[in-house]
């Protein structure tokens, strides 16, 4: 009986973190996932900017509405290189942004070039929500009016 405790105390936090990480996978967004909610930003910013790019932050802040689902939200930058929309640096630099890589690489210099060449996809290193150690992260980027706009998926 006291080998049964000892190894049910052993094993029970590694099933544990094992079942949690299972839960995190299905809470991730996809490609798919991304590119709608982009194309879906886009339609808002072309009818409306202020409001689009306004609702994008109460979304992502209240981790709730269209353009906040599962991992996934919308982020824009301006035309001065400052974001226009994200949960936590609006008004900072999006263009100065680095990623989380050894050596760290100038990720926001390249949404730009991406939303200049007419959009694409940007890979990067970049924590989990609630993480600290760097995985690999891909922005599908796109050109609206003034704004690069982006949703980024962890694939």
């Amino acid at each position: 009986m006291k080998i049964l405790k000892v190894t049910v105390a052993i094993a029970l936090p590694f099933m544990l973190m094992t079942v949690g990480s299972l839960v995190k996978a299905d809470e991730r967004g996809n490609a798919a996932e991304a590119k709608a909610m982009l194309e879906k930003a886009v339609a808002a910013v072309k009818a409306n900017p202020t409001a689009a790019l306004a609702e994008f932050v109460t979304d992502a802040k209240a981790k709730d509405g269209p353009y906040f689902e599962k991992d996934l939200y919308v982020f824009c930058g301006g035309p001065d290189g400052n974001f226009t929309a994200h949960p936590s640096l609006v008004g900072k630099s999006m263009k100065a942004l680095m990623d989380k890589a050894t050596p760290p690489k100038a990720v926001g210099e390249e949404f730009y070039k991406a939303a200049a060449a007419g959009g694409g996809e940007v890979s990067y290193s970049w924590p989990l929500p609630g993480g600290v150690e760097p995985q690999k992260k891909v922005s599908i980027v796109a050109p609206v009016g003034d704004q690069v706009c982006a949703v980024g998926y962890y694939p």
